[in-house]
């Protein structure tokens, strides 16, 4: 039970730096977004994109760095290129949950954008958690360490004592 509990531990805290990262970064993606709509003529899915590939960048460093700092980093090539991948999947199902919302029953109101972008972020974040955790940041493999009379522990793990 306690090996259960340690693993559940873990997984929280994973949650909630995910979830610190990818708060901040809905924040820079919805103000991108309305700074774009703002200062520009264009069209609401293409700020959209524009706004998501801007927090995509925030949201890898952020991941990188902070939430998975403890991952595996000797293959950054292969780390960056699986991040992209599963990020453009991220972002078409995003923009499509806008695009439906806008072009298919034209709710294209500033309150209506936002409300579909917000929610095509937290779809695509379901995905991208999934994702990111089983395939990017891959958790480095646990370490076997024998001791005497004890049998194999993890690292940093106490042997259990047998009773005799």
């Amino acid at each position: 039970m306690e090996q259960g509990s340690s693993g559940l531990r873990r997984l929280f805290r994973e949650v909630a730096k995910f979830g610190a990262v990818g708060g901040a970064g809905v924040l820079v993606n919805l103000g991108v977004f309305n700074l774009v709509r703002q200062a520009t003529d264009l069209q609401v899915v293409r700020a959209s994109v524009i706004a998501t590939v801007v927090a995509i960048v925030f949201n890898y460093v952020g991941f990188r760095y902070f939430t998975y700092r403890d991952r595996d980093k000797s293959r950054r090539t292969r780390e960056m290129s699986l991040f992209l991948l599963f990020s453009v999947i991220g972002l078409v199902i995003e923009n499509g949950v806008l695009y439906t919302a806008t072009y298919g029953f034209g709710w294209d109101s500033s309150l209506q954008s936002n409300i579909f972008k917000f929610l095509g972020i937290g779809i695509a974040t379901l995905f991208r958690f999934w994702s990111y955790r089983s395939w990017v940041f891959r958790a480095l493999p646990v370490r076997e360490e024998t001791v005497a009379g004890g049998g194999a522990t993890r690292a940093g793990e106490r042997p259990r004592q047998r009773v005799p």
